[in-house]
Parts: structure tokens; C-alpha cells; sequence
């Protein structure tokens, strides 16, 4: 089953930059399709491979922070080539 996902790291400390910067390196390093905005980072393909890599990278990120937050939206389907049509 494929699906996309759109995450928002949010660190709530000084420094905060690295932390979200050696996120979305990790993200890409995966082989996923990887999209990236100013505001979040969307990631698309196989559930399994997706929710096995959110599972450790997640945990590793918010390890490395003192507090932060996250923000995951979940979207049943690839959405990756989605183009608005107006």
C-alpha cells in the first residue's frame, strides 16, 4: 500500500537548525521519494518502508532534542505527482 507523508519538525531549543537539517538528510539518504518545502517535508511510497525509517528517525531526532515538537499528516495513497489543476 503506498502512501504520503507530510512531517514538521519543530525543535523548541537554540540550535534548532542542525537538528531539522540532519533530519531531512537522513530522509533523503533513504531512496524515497522526498519533496521539501519551507515548512515540511513530504515523503511518498511503500508503507512499510516508510513507517520502518519514521520509526527510527523519529526517535532518533527527538532523542537528540530537549523538546520539540512533530507533525505528521498520513494521506492513503502517493500523492506525489500531484499537480492542482486550477
Amino acid at each position: 500500500m503506498d502512501i504520503s507523508v507530510e512531517l514538521t519538525l519543530t525543535p523548541l531549543q537554540d540550535n534548532y537548525e542542525e537538528l531539522i537539517i540532519n533530519f531531512i538528510k537522513k530522509l533523503r539518504d533513504s531512496g524515497l521519494t522526498i519533496r521539501e518545502n519551507p515548512l515540511s517535508t513530504q515523503i511518498y511510497g511503500d508503507y512499510d518502508s516508510i513507517m520502518n525509517l519514521l520509526n527510527k528517525e523519529i526517535k532518533l531526532a527527538l532523542e537528540l532534542m530537549e523538546n520539540g515538537l512533530l507533525y505528521i499528516k498520513i494521506v492513503k495513497s502517493d500523492r506525489s505527482h500531484y499537480e492542482p489543476n486550477f
